[in-house]
């Protein structure tokens, strides 16, 4: 078990904070005296099972959509700004395996889209629901976006879709059943404010392929 130590200033500003323990091998660390948790960057993926793309409808298995076979498994540890203290910081690693240290690296995390994906046959939030005696009123699913910071609001919709749609954010694309009025519903719904929510429901987007369970997809960008 080897001990390091060493002192470090915050990144400046208030975007999320990361440490990138690319270099190490397995362990804990501490910062200022408050523990960020173990890390090991050493712990790879499997080489192989791999895909480029995947339909993730159906039945789950561990070896469905796979992705980054060979890879850490984790590399970045969120570091609290709550942790971190104007000026000097501390920073402690137990380190089990040995490594490099001057690889370690902090970054931060800088929010490009917002994004958010609901299926029509999602239950809607616990709080929405409506108790009347022993009647219990559920009203139906509902997509919801929030610029992560104050002051900011919802300036452009990248991608809007009501259907079939597929891919992960800031690579999502329609589906072969896709609603052409999607990206209008929602661009009403949400520019110009901070926070919006939005039916998932053909009522309002229109029922492009009856008899199909739909979702809506959206990525935004706040400013």
């Amino acid at each position: 078990m080897l001990q390091m130590q060493t002192k470090f200033t915050a990144p400046a500003g208030d975007d999320p904070i990361a440490i990138d323990f690319t270099g190490l091998g397995k362990g804990e660390a501490w910062v200022n005296g408050q523990s960020i948790g173990r890390y090991w960057p050493t712990n790879l993926a499997p080489q192989s099972g791999c895909v480029n793309s995947c339909n993730y409808r159906g039945a789950y298995s561990s070896s469905k959509c796979l992705k980054k076979c060979g890879q850490p498994s984790q590399t970045l540890y969120h570091v609290p700004r709550s942790f971190l203290q104007p000026g000097s910081n501390d920073l402690i690693l137990f380190e089990q395996f040995g490594g490099d240290p001057s690889k370690i690296s902090f970054v931060t995390r800088q929010t490009g889209s917002v994004c958010s994906q609901v299926s029509e046959a999602h239950p809607a939030q616990i709080d929405s629901w409506i108790s009347s005696q022993q009647t219990v009123q559920r009203p139906g699913a509902a997509l919801r976006l929030e610029c992560p910071k104050a002051g900011q609001v919802i300036s452009n919709i990248k991608f809007a879709s009501f259907g079939t749609p597929s891919g992960t954010c800031g690579s999502y694309s329609h589906g072969e059943c896709s609603s052409s009025q999607a990206h209008a519903v929602v661009q009403e719904a949400c520019i110009g404010v901070s926070s919006c929510s939005v039916p998932v429901s053909s009522k309002y987007f229109g029922d492009p392929c009856r008899g199909v369970t739909k979702s809506l997809v959206v990525e935004a960008a706040c400013s």
